[in-house]
């Protein structure tokens, strides 16, 4: 008797959970910002009360000054977020070495906004397109930050990109 009372619940429950592994796994996920890496566009603090609704993008859909979600070529359990800087094929100066690297095919280059605090492709070069999970879209949380996050081309001169000819 009682199973039949519980059955319609757990069924609404299986389906639901269902529905949204589905949508997170396929559409959109959240993403925990920590961190000072990427201020003034995320505060990144320590406690993890900074949200931001990620879409999940096929790998040839990204766009130089784009905020992006990836799992950390340095440590496989992360993700982290910066800025995509470089496409494949790209050349780009990179600040700080006083050097112009080529990004390779299949790869791309992403920094943080705030770079004297960012462990990023400087640090470990390109990363791997297959690692990209999605671009992040808005702040959902904390409540007074809710909005859009904007794409920031890098300045003039900075990135080269792969002429088709």
């Amino acid at each position: 008797m009682a199973w039949a009372a519980l059955r319609p619940v757990v069924k609404a429950c299986i389906g639901g959970s269902l529905i949204g592994i589905t949508i997170s796994d396929r559409y959109f996920s959240f993403a925990t910002v920590h961190g000072g890496s990427m201020r003034p566009t995320f505060e990144g603090s320590t406690d993890g009360r900074e949200y931001a609704l990620v879409k999940r993008s096929p790998l040839y859909d990204y766009c130089r000054g784009e905020v992006v979600v990836f799992v950390s070529p340095v440590d496989h359990r992360s993700p982290a977020i910066k800025r995509l800087i470089g496409l494949p094929g790209d050349w780009i100066s990179v600040r700080d070495k006083e050097e112009i690297r080529k990004i390779p095919e299949g790869h791309c280059w992403v920094e943080g906004d705030n770079g004297s605090a960012s462990w990023d492709s400087r640090s470990y070069g390109p990363v791997p397109l297959g690692l990209v999970q999605g671009r992040v879209t808005h702040v959902v949380w904390p409540p007074g930050k809710m909005g859009r996050v904007d794409k920031k081309v890098p300045p003039e001169g900075r990135v080269m990109p792969q002429r088709n000819l």
